[in-house]
């Protein structure tokens, strides 16, 4: 069987020691005139996805000046947004914009974070753990077993 030659082109760009991996315009945080809530909680690690800042706007856990806010709200430098998050109201400034995630070192360039040390320490509802252990290895569990759990509740199909 022949082989056949294949016709390379040339790269497009070539890296040597002097050419950056990572260029200085992306490195450096750049504030913008403008940005949505959810985009600017997402960015200073309020929420961990913006999809999760997005719904926490539509259900209402998240105000700004005392209003409840959609997601798409233009946020201004000095507004304050309270957000209630896993029990705990926090209170957050706008002392910066910005339209990109950036690292937790830098988050207080942007954000100051005005939660109540009493806030942080309330006491918060312990999760709970599975309350029917079944040893390792029993297998299934017999027609008594688990007409038992139907009746406290578990593995309900309706």
């Amino acid at each position: 069987m022949p082989r056949r030659i294949l016709n390379r082109q040339p790269p497009l760009f070539q890296l040597n020691s002097t050419t950056p991996l990572f260029p200085d315009s992306l490195a450096q945080v750049t504030p913008t005139s403008s940005v949505r809530l959810d985009k600017w909680l997402w960015a200073v690690r309020v929420f961990k996805t913006r999809t999760l800042a997005a719904n926490a706007c539509k259900h209402g856990h998240v105000t700004v000046a005392g209003q409840s806010a959609k997601p798409s709200r233009e946020v201004k430098i000095g507004d304050v947004i309270v957000v209630l998050k896993d029990d705990v109201t926090r209170r957050f400034k706008v002392l910066q914009l910005l339209g990109t995630r950036v690292g937790a070192q830098k988050v207080p360039e942007f954000a100051e974070d005005q939660t109540l040390p009493s806030e942080l320490q309330k006491p918060r509802p312990s999760t709970a753990g599975p309350f029917l252990v079944r040893p390792k290895g029993s297998g299934r569990p017999t027609k008594k077993e688990r007409r038992s759990m139907d009746a406290i509740g578990i593995f309900k199909n309706h």
